[in-house]
Formats: C-alpha cells, sequence, structure tokens
C-alpha cells in the first residue's frame, strides 16, 4: 500500500488564505504588518530562503525589508542593527538568518530582538511560554508540522510520537507542542538523535515519526512501523549530475521505501518546507495584531 501525500502547498495556501481577512483588518486600522530579515555573508541557502520570504510577503501585501551586511560585520554593529529594528514602528517582525559568521555569538543577537518581535520564535522568553503551553509566537517549523497533522486530522491523542534530532530550531520545540494538552497534542514523546543506541528500535515504536536529523536518508523502511505517519523534516543536497543545478533536494527519510509501508507522508520538496514560510507569515501577522493591543492597551 502506497501511504498518502501530505501535501505543504496546499496547506500553506489555506493558512495564506485566512491571513488575508486578517491583514485587511489591519489595514482598516492604518497597519501593514512588516518583517525585516537581516541576512549576513553570502550563503546561498540563506539568500534563496529569505528571498523566497520577501516574495511571500509582497504576495500577502505585508512590508518586507531585507538588511544584507558582509561576513565581516561585527557583533556590535549587529546588535544595533537589530535594536533600531526592535524601534522601529513599521517593522512587527524581525528574524536573523542563521548560519550567521564563527565570530558571532548568535545567542547574544536573539536576546537583542525584542520578543514582541520575536517571529522566528528563538528568543527564551518565546521559549519559556512555549514550554508553559501560553506560546504567543511559535517557531514556524514545528508549527508548521502541528498545521499539518491537525490539516489531515492526524489524531496524536495517546499516540507514541518519535522525534528524530534535537535541534532548538525543530526537535524540542515540536516535541514540547506535541506533549501539551489540548487538540492535536497529548502525544506520548521519545526524542531521539545521533548518539541514540538502537535507533531502529525506538523509531519502530513511532505511530508517528518526526525526521529532523540532517542526514539524507537517515530513515529507512525497516525503521518505521506499517501504516506509521512519517514527517521528513530534513532538507539535504545531494550531488546529481543529471539536474541542472548538479545537486537534487532529498530529506532525511528515505521517501521511496517508506511511503510503501507509511499511512501519510511528507516529501521533500513541498511537505514541510511550504509551512515553515507560511508559519513566518502567520506569526509576522500575529505579532502586528499584538503590538497593536498593546499600544492601544498603553493609551491613556
Amino acid at each position: 500500500m502506497t501511504a498518502r501525500i501530505i501535501d505543504g502547498k496546499e496547506v500553506a495556501r489555506s493558512i495564506r488564505k485566512k491571513l488575508k481577512g486578517r491583514i485587511a483588518d489591519l489595514a482598516d486600522r492604518g497597519v501593514t504588518p512588516g518583517l525585516a530579515a537581516v541576512l549576513v555573508g553570502d550563503d546561498p541557502a540563506s539568500e534563496t530562503y529569505v528571498t523566497s520570504k520577501a516574495k511571500a510577503c509582497r504576495k500577502l501585501g505585508l512590508y518586507s525589508e531585507v538588511i544584507r551586511k558582509p561576513a565581516t560585520i561585527s557583533q556590535e554593529q549587529l546588535t544595533e542593527i537589530v535594536a533600531g529594528l526592535n524601534r522601529n514602528p513599521q517593522i512587527h517582525g524581525i528574524l536573523v538568518q542563521s548560519p550567521l559568521p564563527g565570530h558571532i555569538d548568535e545567542l547574544s543577537v536573539t536576546l537583542t530582538i525584542s520578543p514582541s518581535k520575536d517571529v522566528d520564535g528563538f528568543h527564551p522568553h518565546s521559549v519559556g511560554l512555549l514550554l508553559l503551553g501560553r506560546p504567543k509566537l511559535r517557531p514556524c517549523t514545528p508549527a508548521g508540522i502541528m498545521e499539518l497533522l491537525a490539516y489531515y486530522e492526524v489524531d496524536t491523542a495517546g499516540k507514541e510520537v518519535v522525534v528524530v534530532g534535537r535541534s532548538n530550531i525543530v526537535g524540542k520545540p515540536v516535541a514540547a507542542m506535541l506533549q501539551q494538552k489540548g487538540s492535536a497534542a497529548d502525544a506520548t514523546v521519545t526524542v531521539a538523535h545521533s548518539r541514540t543506541r538502537n535507533l531502529a528500535e525506538v523509531t519502530r515504536r513511532a505511530d508517528i515519526l518526526i525526521a529532523a536529523i540532517g542526514r539524507p536518508g537517515t530513515i529507512t523502511a525497516d525503521m518505521i512501523k506499517d501504516q506509521a505517519v512519517v514527517i521528513d523534516v530534513g532538507v539535504n543536497r545531494v550531488d546529481d549530475p543529471s539536474t541542472e543545478k548538479g545537486y537534487r533536494l532529498v530529506g532525511d527519510v528515505d521517501f521511496e521505501a517508506c511511503a510503501e509501508k507509511a499511512s501519510l507522508i511528507t516529501p521533500v520538496p513541498g511537505g514541510v518546507g511550504p509551512m515553515t514560510i507560511a508559519m513566518l507569515m502567520y506569526n509576522t501577522v500575529t505579532a502586528a495584531e499584538n503590538i497593536m493591543a498593546a499600544d492601544q492597551d498603553a493609551l491613556p
């Protein structure tokens, strides 16, 4: 039996459609949600990603600003750029694109971002609220995974979920979300990683398997149970001379083989990827609404 494909592009379209009404309401009040992305250096993947974010903003009618700086920028200079964006009333969401050069302390930069504008959801304030089950701005990729599960009506309550990967960007936050009380949650979650012993034995227990380890083809068919739901977060470039670019994108999952056993599976590309940008748009609009409400509450 071949798995049903989880179409991230379709779900992302549904999210953008719902956002249009909220954006129109903000426009009626004189507010255009604004997103600023800071790109340091000339990493091609980062450039592509930031360009995609700016394009998504334009399509929705959001204000977008991309600040490009050389890899030689100092910590102090980068911090001042972020501080200036905190003060800018036209900007409601700030993201500093990773990876940053080795001489930059990424945590210090994240701490400079105002929590109210932390649309990546990486600030310790945002992380703390997430763990308390009261998030305001959720990390985009984990939030996108949760939206995919909800859209395809995947029952997570009481189910065993295995997350392969323990990054602060995906693994840890998605595990926290799935453990919360409420709809599309209430799961029993195991976090595995590159040092996990007998990884295949752990992953075969999963009703829902989320692969976010950053290694192509790590999850093979013998590592999943029959009819499991498989979410592949990995985006890896592998050499392919037959393509125009000389490479192709693959996930952390052996898609063809696992699709023969799974009930639902995300492709790469076209699965989780589109959801990350859609949730960034969602967070930017939410941040604009929250900031506007806070400003109104502060009026005498």
